[in-house]
C-alpha cells in the first residue's frame, strides 16, 4: 500500500522485517516442539534461539541467486546459527512456515482492526446520543419521505458496526489456523504432534485437513469480512456526501481554518474524507474477489495464489485500518445543522405529513381512495411551487374542513407522532 494510506500501527505488521521475524518465530516454535518430543537435542534449540537472526538485505541478495524466498531466508538464518542450523526446518515444506506465519500476521492485524472497529462504534454511539432528538426528514429514492431523527439514522449505522464487531470476533477463530504437515499435508516426514505443539505455542490451532497449504476459503472469508466492513463505511460516507450537498447542507465534514477546497474556487468545502473512503472501499471489494479466485488451486497446491496474496492481504489490512481511523475522525468531528434539517423538512408547507392527513380522513369515514385523491391533489399543488404551502391548502380545503377540526389538522403536522416509538430502537442499542 502507498505511504499515503499506511498508518504505522498496521504498516509495521506487514513490513518485511515483521514478516521475517514471524517466519523465524514459527521456525523456532517448530524446533522447540521437535525437542520436546525428543526429535532434536534441546541444547541445539537453545543454541538456535541464542544465535538466530536475519538481515533483510542479505536475504534479498541470496534470493537474487536462488530465486526462492524461503530458502534465502533459511540460508541467511543459518549463517548466524551455524552447526545447529541443520535442525531448522526439519521435515517441513515452505508452506508449513509461510502459511502458519501468515495466520499469525492475520491474527495480529485482526486485533488492530477490532480495536478500531470499537473506536468507530463508540464515536457513532456518542453522536447518536447527542442527536437522539434532532428531527430531520427521512428520504426514500432520494425524495422526502417522513420525519426521523439524525440519532435514528446513526442508530442504524451503530447496529451495522456492532454486527461487524461480532463478525470479526467469530472470524478470529477461523483464521487462527496453522499447518506443519509436510509437502502434501500427509505428515510423511514430521510427527503430527509437532504441528499441535507448534500451533499451541503460536496461539493457533492445527488446520483440520491441510494439503501443502491451508485451504484458501479461510483467507477468502477474511477478505470478504473486510469487504463487508468497507461497504458499511462506504454507506456512511455516501450518506454524508449526500447530506453535505449545498442544496441540502444538513451535515458537513469538519473544515479546518487553513484548509483549502479548490485551487480555482475559494468558496469550496468538499467532502474529501467521505469521497476518499468511498474510493478505498472499491479497492477492498476488488481484492475480496481476487481472494475468492485464490480458492481454486491445482491439486494439493500451486502458487497462483501467492503473488495475489502478497498484494491483497497487506494492502487490504492497511487500507481498512486507514478507513476505520478516517471514519472515526469523520464522525467525531462531523458538523450537524439542525436548523437546516428543520428548514428542509418543512419545505412546501410540510408535504411530508401527507400520510397523517390521509389516515386522519380515513379514520373519519372517508374511503381511502377518496382521501388519497384529495391529499395527493393538495400535496402536488404545493410541490415544487414557489411559496407552495401544503398545510395552508389542507386547512383551507372544504373537503378536509368537513371532517377535521383545526386541532386535528394541527396534530397531523406534529413531527413527534413519527418519533414516538423510536425509544424501542434506542433501548436495543443502549443509546
Amino acid at each position: 500500500m502507498i505511504e499515503r494510506y499506511t498508518l504505522p500501527e498496521m504498516g509495521e505488521l506487514w513490513s518485511d522485517f515483521f514478516k521475517y521475524k514471524t517466519w523465524l518465530r514459527v521456525e523456532i516454535a517448530v524446533c522447540e516442539a521437535q525437542a520436546e518430543l525428543g526429535y532434536i537435542p534441546k541444547e541445539a534449540v537453545e543454541d538456535i534461539k541464542a544465535k538466530a537472526d536475519f538481515d533483510p538485505e542479505r536475504i534479498l541478495e541470496i534470493e537474487a541467486e536462488v530465486r526462492h524466498d524461503v530458502i534465502a531466508f533459511l540460508t541467511n538464518v543459518n549463517e548466524h546459527v551455524g552447526e545447529a542450523g541443520r535442525y531448522i526446518h526439519l521435515g517441513m515444506t515452505s508452506s508449513d512456515m509461510l502459511d502458519t506465519a501468515l495466520s499469525v500476521q492475520l491474527v495480529e492485524s485482526l486485533n488492530v482492526i477490532k480495536t478500531h472497529v470499537e473506536n468507530l462504534i463508540q464515536a457513532i454511539r456518542y453522536k447518536a446520543q447527542e442527536h437522539r432528538d434532532t428531527v430531520m426528514i427521512g428520504r426514500s429514492h432520494g425524495i422526502h419521505a417522513e420525519p426521523i431523527t439524525f440519532g435514528f439514522k446513526l442508530a442504524g449505522w451503530l447496529a451495522e458496526m456492532m454486527r461487524h464487531r461480532d463478525r470479526f470476533t467469530h472470524l478470529e477463530e477461523k483464521i487462527a489456523v496453522g499447518k506443519i504437515s509436510g509437502a502434501v499435508g500427509t505428515y510423511a516426514n514430521i510427527d503430527p504432534r509437532i504441528e499441535s505443539l507448534t500451533c499451541q505455542k503460536l496461539g493457533l490451532r492445527p488446520d483440520t485437513a491441510s494439503t501443502q497449504v491451508i485451504s484458501r476459503d479461510i483467507h477468502g472469508e477474511f477478505m470478504n469480512a473486510l469487504a463487508l466492513l468497507a461497504a458499511s463505511i462506504e454507506r456512511f460516507a455516501v450518506e454524508i456526501r449526500n447530506l453535505q450537498r449545498t442544496d441540502v447542507l444538513e451535515v458537513e465534514e469538519f473544515f479546518s481554518k487553513k484548509q483549502k477546497g479548490s485551487s480555482a474556487m475559494p468558496h469550496k468545502r468538499n467532502p474529501i474524507r467521505s469521497e476518499r473512503l468511498t474510493g478505498c472501499a472499491r479497492i477492498i471489494r476488488g481484492n475480496a474477489m481476487a481472494a475468492l479466485e485464490n480458492v481454486a488451486l491445482w491439486h494439493e497446491r500451486d502458487i497462483s495464489h501467492s503473488s495475489v496474496e502478497r498484494v491483497i492481504l497487506p494492502d487490504s489490512c492497511i487500507l481498512i485500518h486507514f478507513m476505520l481511523v478516517e471514519a472515526t475522525y469523520l464522525i467525531k468531528k462531523l458538523l450537524v445543522y439542525p436548523e437546516n434539517m428543520t428548514r428542509n423538512m418543512n419545505i412546501y408547507g410540510g408535504v411530508v405529513f401527507s400520510q397523517r392527513v390521509l389516515l386522519s380522513l380515513v379514520e373519519k369515514g372517508v374511503s381511502r381512495e377518496e382521501a388519497y385523491e384529495v391529499v395527493q391533489s393538495l400535496a402536488h399543488t404545493a410541490w415544487n411551487t414557489e411559496g407552495g404551502d401544503f398545510r395552508a391548502l389542507v386547512s383551507a380545503d372544504d373537503r378536509v374542513q368537513a371532517k377535521l377540526s383545526t386541532e386535528e389538522i394541527d396534530a397531523c403536522f406534529d413531527p413527534n407522532h413519527h418519533l414516538r416509538n423510536l425509544d424501542e430502537v434506542y433501548q436495543r442499542l443502549g443509546i
